[in-house]
Order: structure tokens, then C-alpha cells, then sequence
């Protein structure tokens, strides 16, 4: 199943997580969903959200909006970042590193998805101490706004 999508303003939509949250009430139990997409132009350009609904497609409406709403601007120097940097966000520390040409993305999880979105094509880089997603994708994306152009 192909989860990757461009809709009409360019724009490149990518579901990075879909979880099923369930909860004991009174009367059984009680279902939702949360996605987490991402969003990017591949020129400069990206964005997360994360949406909670009864069920799946109306969460990720949810998440696409709050992610085009929020975007940021991630600076770039010859189709990689523009200097190292190490920063931690809740329980995950990020490392991002730029490459030389040629290289690619030597990084893993969400963090190949959000710089691939973004239009950065050499960098390299660690997550470390977290494996929660949703935090892991919060911590790039703030790291990526603290770059400098």
C-alpha cells in the first residue's frame, strides 16, 4: 500500500504512522485512531501533524491540515544541510550532520522521510535514547527550524 500522495498546490503528503488507541469505559471499550503525516515540497519546504479521529481517514485529514498550517523553512547549502547540529527535544537527542555529494541520507526512521521531503538529498545522522516516533519526528522538526542559513 502506497502511502505517499501530491496534491494539487505540490505539496507531497506522507502517513509515517497510524496507531490505534483503545480505552476501558463503562460500556466496553472505546476505539480511536492517530496519524501522524508529514508534508513537504521538496524545495525548502515541510511539516508534521499529528490527528485523532474515530477512525482512520478523518485522522489523517486532520493531520494534513495542522501539517500545511504548520510548516517551516529548512535552509540548504548545495542539496544538504547547512552545519552540523545536536539538540534534544523530551526524551530524544538528535544528531544531524551534513554530507558531501553522492552521499545520500544515512539517517533512519522519520528523519530519512522528513529531510527527503524537505529537498535535502546528502546528510547524515543518529537518534538516540528515544524510539517513540511521534517524538522522534517532533524532535527533527525542531532541529531542522534551528538550522541557519
Amino acid at each position: 500500500m502506497d502511502r505517499n500522495k501530491k496534491d494539487s498546490s505540490g505539496l507531497e503528503e506522507k502517513v509515517l504512522l497510524i496507531r490505534r488507541v483503545s480505552k476501558k469505559i463503562p460500556g466496553g471499550n472505546y476505539s480511536t485512531f492517530a496519524a501522524l503525516v508529514a508534508v513537504g515540497d521538496r524545495k525548502g519546504r515541510v511539516g508534521v501533524g499529528v490527528g485523532r479521529g474515530l477512525e482512520v481517514p478523518p485522522a489523517i485529514n486532520k493531520a494534513l491540515n495542522y501539517a500545511k498550517k504548520h510548516m517551516i523553512v529548512v535552509p540548504q547549502k548545495d542539496k544538504t544541510l547547512t552545519h552540523q547540529i545536536k539538540f534534544k527535544y523530551k526524551a530524544a537527542q538528535i544528531l544531524l550532520k551534513p554530507a558531501p555529494p553522492g552521499t545520500g541520507l544515512k539517517v533512519g526512521s522519520v528523519t530519512r522521510v522528513l529531510l527527503d521531503l524537505a529537498g535535502v538529498e546528502n546528510a547524515s545522522g543518529k537518534i538516540i535514547r528515544s524510539r517513540n516516533q511521534i517524538v522522534n519526528t517532533y524532535a527533527v522538526i525542531k532541529a531542522l527550524s534551528l538550522l541557519k542559513s
